[in-house]
């Protein structure tokens, strides 16, 4: 219930219906949207304006007041018995008019010079509809649904909570799996889905892979992790076989001497390091692959090798020149692609503040030959920045022979 605050007896009578029905409608909890407007005296004028709307903050429902400036907003967020003392200030000494929409009618009340208070009853035009400053996304797992894998794996209890600790990766999990679900269109669902994941660490990706193809979207899929830990190997075959994930495998091996098929529809490499990734991305290409997810790691590869006369302003600071490698050995990367015949996009993995690994290269086989425009760019390039890149040797002539 909302406590009376002390009035002088005249004002109390003048605006005794103002404020029986400001206190009904707060206690009720049915404002949806309310504006203050018309500056009594604008010699005095702070703000120009104010709006009151409804929002949810952790879980608790507050009134939100806009203050509208010349050059500038400020926001308050109130409850229940600081809105009350607000909207009367607001009335008493600022404004002569208030539209105030709630669940069951419009108010509008005029304030006369004396300070009496006109009010007009309407009908109803707005539906409640409260905003939250704590929405939780949509995730493609969710909070509060129990997922076997993320169990085992230590990122949720068997209550079905994300741990604290583990949520960061519980979000990196749901951002790739939003970037796989763009990739269904060029996977061919009448078949068995072949994929490699090069570099799989403890698999968390891997696994979440699975049950997201198999599980949820009910695809036949056979996926195969490949790491040089032996240890993460048994660890993750053993974790596999406990899920009951029957057509998901692993073995220990590295990019370059995996040779067990000679056609692939999707190739994974998530942080290869170095010039591993030319290798995973080379493998891919040759093996037809239809999707090609890489998140490149350490590229050190043109640190030593970049001349540029112009950039040498740049170049002279070794962690400025260090993140220019970086960007040239992906954008390299991207472009052979191109050449290759994908689509190919550059995107955020994710946030920044979770790992400085966020730059994803996403390419899907569309057959384009028309690349010459791309193949002159990538010439250009390459002569620009003095570089004879790893990758065209990881391609070999299937790369080369395009670039003659």
């Amino acid at each position: 219930m909302i406590r009376k605050i002390n009035l002088k007896t005249g004002v109390l009578n003048i605006m005794q219906n103002l404020t029986e029905l400001m206190e009904k409608i707060i206690n009720e909890e049915s404002i949806i949207y309310a504006v203050f407007s018309g500056v009594k005296n604008k010699s005095e004028k702070t703000f120009n304006k104010v709006t009151i709307k409804k929002v949810t903050i952790k879980d608790e429902v507050k009134h939100q007041f806009e203050y509208i400036y010349d050059k500038n907003v400020e926001h308050k967020n109130l409850d229940n018995d600081e809105t009350f003392v607000e909207m009367y200030n607001l009335t008493k000494t600022y404004f002569k008019q208030v539209l105030i929409n709630t669940v069951d009618a419009d108010y509008h009340i005029l304030i006369s010079k004396k300070g009496e208070a006109n009010i007009k009853k309407k009908a109803a035009s707005k539906k409640a509809e409260v905003a939250s400053h704590n929405r939780k996304k949509k995730y493609i797992l969710n909070e509060g649904e129990l997922t076997p894998f993320l169990i085992e794996l230590g990122i949720m209890t068997k209550q079905g909570k994300i741990v604290n600790a583990k949520y960061d990766k519980f979000k990196q999990i749901n951002r790739y799996l939003e970037l796989v679900a763009d990739c269904i269109p060029y996977l061919d669902k009448n078949k068995t889905i072949r994929i490699i994941d090069f570099g799989c660490g403890k698999a968390y990706l891997t696994f979440a892979l699975y049950d997201y193809l198999v599980l949820k979207m009910g695809y036949n899929v056979e996926i195969v992790g490949l790491d040089l830990k032996e240890n993460v190997i048994e660890f993750c075959s053993n974790l596999a076989k406990k899920l009951n994930f029957d057509d998901l495998r692993f073995e220990q091996g590295d990019i370059k001497g995996f040779d067990q098929f000679t056609d692939v529809d999707m190739v994974i490499s998530l942080h290869a390091c170095n010039t591993a990734t030319d290798e995973a991305l080379a493998k891919a290409v040759n093996w037809g692959a239809n999707v090609i997810l890489a998140v490149p790691c350490c590229q050190h590869e043109f640190l030593k090798k970049i001349k540029n006369e112009k950039m040498i302003p740049m170049m002279k600071y070794g962690i400025i020149k260090e993140k220019l490698a970086t960007l040239l050995t992906d954008t390299v990367r991207a472009n052979v692609l191109e050449i290759m015949g994908y689509r190919t996009q550059v995107l955020e993995f994710i946030d920044m503040e979770h790992t400085p690994k966020n730059v994803m290269i996403r390419a899907f086989f569309e057959d384009n030959t028309n690349i010459k425009k791309t193949v002159n760019q990538y010439k250009e390039f390459k002569n620009e920045w003095q570089i004879s890149p790893y990758i065209e040797e990881a391609f070999g002539e299937s790369l080369t022979s395009k670039l003659d």
